[in-house]
């Protein structure tokens, strides 16, 4: 049977800091991450688009979380072809670029190729802990909306494949053509030709970067991300992603993906279903309203652990 995973994009978001779901004792970064823990499996990392992450960091995670705990991440703004702030990037990168890094937002073509080597290396050496903890879910590699299926993007894909070839690669799109009519057979059949798991999304249609809520398997991981239905937010201007993802689903609209979910376990070993309406609670009252609603249909979803993990004094 699916081994189904249930979580959210974020444990650390300011709104659910202030929403009042973590207990007034859960007052430090470990606090909060055990305590998390204990309400549900596996957690998407979202820090790392933002910044490499360090294998310090990865490290704490794997002792602050239980044995079987999961850890998704999400991949360096740099390899999605996503703008970068120099100020992201290693010092080494930025002294290598000289007055290059200070003319604003960098993407994955300005850097030289052995810049872009130590990127990669970096990023992939920070998530060895995880890995080998047996707590590296997935990479996710979510593609900006003017990211279009065309051969060199389809050569970038593989690329990043290559670069982090002993993880798991979860590819989002943000663009719709890449499941057009003319375009999903080619893109199913390249996903799973090349073993990629395709993150089924739920999200506000009739944009141009939406996606359709469509769930296909390409691997033997399913991925599927919500981030809820805020069209009127969807691609404004100016605003923080907690106000871009506020969206508290119903439970008839939870009650849509429920059979969707049951048909895409039975077609994979592994399933993850995670919540990145991160705004206040949203996010952790849907994911268990989920996990609910699975259990109603006889699926057994994982539970987590109960003992929190080892804890240190180390910041993260």
């Amino acid at each position: 049977m699916s081994r189904i995973l249930v979580g959210t994009c974020s444990w650390t978001d300011p709104t659910l800091l202030a929403s009042g779901w973590y207990p007034k004792e859960a007052n430090t970064p470990e606090k909060r991450l055990a305590y998390y823990a204990q309400q549900f499996p596996m957690v998407e990392v979202d820090s790392t688009y933002y910044a490499l992450p360090s294998e310090r960091n990865a490290a704490l995670w794997v002792k602050r979380t239980p044995p079987d705990f999961t850890f998704n991440i999400k991949a360096f703004s740099l390899f999605t072809q996503h703008p970068t702030p120099p100020s992201a990037l290693p010092l080494q990168v930025r002294e290598a670029l000289g007055p290059q890094a200070e003319k604003g937002n960098l993407y994955y073509r300005d850097l030289p190729a052995e810049m872009q080597d130590l990127v990669w290396s970096m990023f992939e050496q920070a998530l060895l802990p995880l890995d080998s903890a047996g707590k590296l879910g997935a990479v996710l590699f979510q593609f900006p909306n003017w990211f279009f299926p065309k051969h060199e993007n389809w050569e970038h894909i593989l690329t990043c494949q290559e670069r982090l070839f002993q993880y798991k690669i979860a590819v989002e799109f943000r663009n719709g053509v890449w499941v057009n009519e003319k375009h999903r057979e080619e893109t199913q059949r390249f996903l799973r030709e090349n073993r990629l798991s395709y993150v089924c999304v739920d999200e506000p249609q009739g944009f141009k970067s939406s996606v359709p809520p469509i769930v296909e398997a390409t691997s033997d991981l399913a991925v599927v991300r919500l981030h809820g239905r805020n069209r009127e937010n969807w691609e404004k201007k100016g605003i923080t992603a907690s106000e871009r993802f506020r969206y508290l689903y119903t439970g008839e609209e939870l009650g849509e993906w429920a059979p969707k979910l049951e048909r895409l376990a039975s077609q994979v070993s592994d399933m993850h279903v995670l919540f990145n309406n991160c705004y206040g609670d949203y996010a952790v009252r849907n994911a268990a309203d989920m996990v609910g609603l699975l259990r109603t249909r006889g699926l057994e979803v994982q539970e987590p652990k109960q003992d929190g993990g080892a804890q240190t004094e180390l910041p993260l």
